[in-house]
């Protein structure tokens, strides 16, 4: 029928149009991909499901919230995105590389030079000075002495802490210690960055300042960030957000509008 053609073709424009309305940035290859991940911990003769098949893909340069409840299981989600730990089934890719057959040898050498990491509780080093904390990711990828404290000294100006560089952290503030490690994590100068409750140590002004922070570096350098959060209010900077509730999906969605936190 000649009509029939005409609402196919109309049906299948339709369809582009909501699939670029909902995926802005996603018909380009995802920086990031999960497929039906996961993380199942032996406890005697009980198994411990702590993900439950989770499948999702991060694009290039995105601003991504990982929100759950304490409990949910966005932790570990985390840390096998950062390749920190791997799943019990399923499969982790990065830049379409399959890291399911990588050593440990061939995780740590990506994660040294692709994945910066932000924890809670800062995981500084308190013999150093923050200026020696932010080198140390460096020496391990061979950079000279100089490079590295030049560099070091850079990040640590862009995070406002040029005067306070020869400091030990228990010296410093909760919010300065964390600004320490938001530098220390753009030393290698690496494609995704991971934060798990870079927050949850702070007052709700420091917290603030702690995410303008975060949010200001996305937007120069264009890292794809990816942040865990049990805070609601932490979700207004992103450009995606995955909910995640019991170890299983419940909804993952790209936001249109950027929206600032201005409480």
């Amino acid at each position: 029928m000649p009509g029939s053609e005409n609402s196919t073709a109309a049906g299948q424009q339709n369809k582009l149009i909501l699939v670029e309305f909902l995926l802005p940035g996603m018909i380009e290859q995802p920086l990031i991909k999960l497929e039906n991940v996961w993380k199942i911990y032996q406890l005697g003769k009980v198994e411990l499901e702590i993900l439950k098949g989770i499948s999702l893909e991060i694009a290039p340069g995105n601003f991504v919230v990982i929100l759950g409840p304490s409990g949910s299981g966005k932790s570990t989600l985390l840390h096998i995105i950062g390749l920190l730990d791997t799943p019990t089934e399923g499969k982790v890719f990065l830049r379409n590389q399959d890291t399911s057959f990588l050593s440990e040898d061939e995780l740590a050498q990506i994660r040294g030079e692709k994945i910066g990491f932000i924890f809670q509780q800062f995981n500084l080093l308190q013999n150093l000075t923050a200026l020696e904390n932010v080198m140390i990711p460096m020496v391990f990828q061979g950079i000279s002495e100089i490079e590295r404290k030049n560099r070091a000294e850079f990040l640590l100006e862009s995070v406002g802490l040029k005067e306070r560089m020869m400091h030990r952290p228990f010296e410093l503030s909760g919010g300065e210690q964390q600004r320490i490690a938001i530098a220390r994590s753009l030393s290698n100068d690496p494609e995704v960055i991971v934060a798990d409750e870079p927050t949850g140590n702070l007052d709700s002004t420091t917290g603030k300042k702690i995410m303008e922070t975060l949010i200001n570096l996305h937007e120069k350098e264009q890292k794809t960030m990816i942040v865990v959060t049990h805070d609601p209010a932490i979700a207004d900077y992103s450009e995606q957000i995955i909910n995640i509730k019991d170890g299983q999906l419940v909804s993952n969605h790209l936001i249109t509008e950027k929206v600032l936190w201005e409480k």
